[in-house]
């Protein structure tokens, strides 16, 4: 996906090249580098908790599941 986004955006910028002024090209520069994410300093996630996989529904059904078997055998036993 982000190999056809940057081909495109390469052939995009190859086609009006030449139209271009310089200070159209500094603005598009600042403009795709203001659109990558820096880390704040406010926020101080690392990137494991902001990278964690968040649990499907099903998968808390199951983990639930298996915590009330595993109490119902403790009581059998």
């Amino acid at each position: 996906m982000s190999n056809a986004w940057n081909q495109t955006r390469r052939m995009k910028r190859l086609a009006v090249g030449p139209m271009t002024t310089p200070e159209y090209n500094e603005w598009w520069v600042r403009m795709i580098n203001d659109n990558i994410p820096k880390p704040s300093q406010g926020n101080s996630q690392s990137i494991e908790e902001h990278l964690r996989v968040v649990p499907s529904e099903l998968e808390i059904i199951r983990q639930d599941f298996e915590r009330r078997n595993t109490e119902l055998e403790k009581k059998i036993e």
